[in-house]
């Protein structure tokens, strides 16, 4: 077997070897994220109670329970994404240079923070004002016909903002996402700018495919993502001009 080929069997071992740590880690966070799935439930439908709804039903037998193992499954997924990112690292790390490590350590650290801060945004800003919204629509008997009140399935219910959470996590590593290929040489802060306007309809369209049909929650991702765009566009500046600093100061050496 030639050394390339003893090379990439080396590489998928090594990849198998962290997929599997990440797997292993994300059982774990689940089996224990199981014992306190009460806790995570209570915490995710207090929005939905803070809003006016008294209670949440199920209509299937097993659909309660299927529903805990999901919230439990979300929530080790959840708390270990930082595992994973670390395992990421582990897995390039031995092909980067002393400097290219350093430089890639802000990304390593900025990824769970923006991916918490993205899920903190969309539970505390954006839900509370979209539940009542949907709540509004409830009537008594009194202004229709018949009254109108929320049953809302405790499968749908924890589906849709467990997808919410995860959705405006992941809209959040844009600015890491956009530093990198900046850094890479692959996009221009000016080429960022110049396709503003562009990147505005694109992200309210994002937004509408993501959240509730509500202007409230589009808005509210719609808005931070064209923030972070505004960051993205500061920071591949900010990248390339040390890039080319580095660059004049290499060509004055030799």
């Amino acid at each position: 077997m030639s050394e390339q080929s003893m090379s990439i069997a080396g590489h998928i071992i090594e990849l198998r070897k962290r997929l599997l740590w990440v797997f292993v880690a994300m059982g774990l966070g689940t089996v224990i994220s199981f014992f306190f799935v009460e806790h995570i439930y209570s915490f995710l439908v207090q929005p939905l109670a803070n809003a006016g709804s008294d209670r949440l039903i199920y209509t299937g037998l097993t659909e309660a329970f299927f529903t805990y193992l999901k919230v439990a499954f979300f929530a080790g997924i959840f708390i270990t994404f930082p595992i994973l990112l670390y395992q990421v690292w582990a897995f390039i790390a031995p092909g980067l240079y002393k400097d290219e490590k350093n430089a890639f350590w802000p990304f390593l650290v900025a990824t769970p923070v923006l991916f918490f801060l993205g899920g903190a945004s969309v539970y505390y800003g954006v839900i509370p004002l979209a539940w009542p919204f949907f709540l509004s629509f409830q009537s008594s008997g009194l202004e229709t016909a018949l009254p109108i009140q929320l049953e809302a399935r405790v499968s749908e219910y924890l589906d849709l903002i467990m997808t919410l959470i995860f959705a405006f996590g992941l809209c959040f590593q844009m600015p890491v996402l956009l530093t990198l290929l900046g850094k890479a040489g692959l996009v221009t802060a000016g080429k960022l700018a110049s396709m503003r306007k562009y990147v505005i309809i694109g992200v309210f369209v994002i937004a509408a495919f993501l959240t509730p049909p509500d202007v409230i929650s589009q808005i509210g991702l719609a808005l931070p993502m064209l923030a972070l765009y505004e960051l993205s566009i500061i920071l591949v500046r900010m990248v390339s001009s040390k890039h080319h600093e580095s660059a004049k100061t290499l060509s004055a050496e030799n």
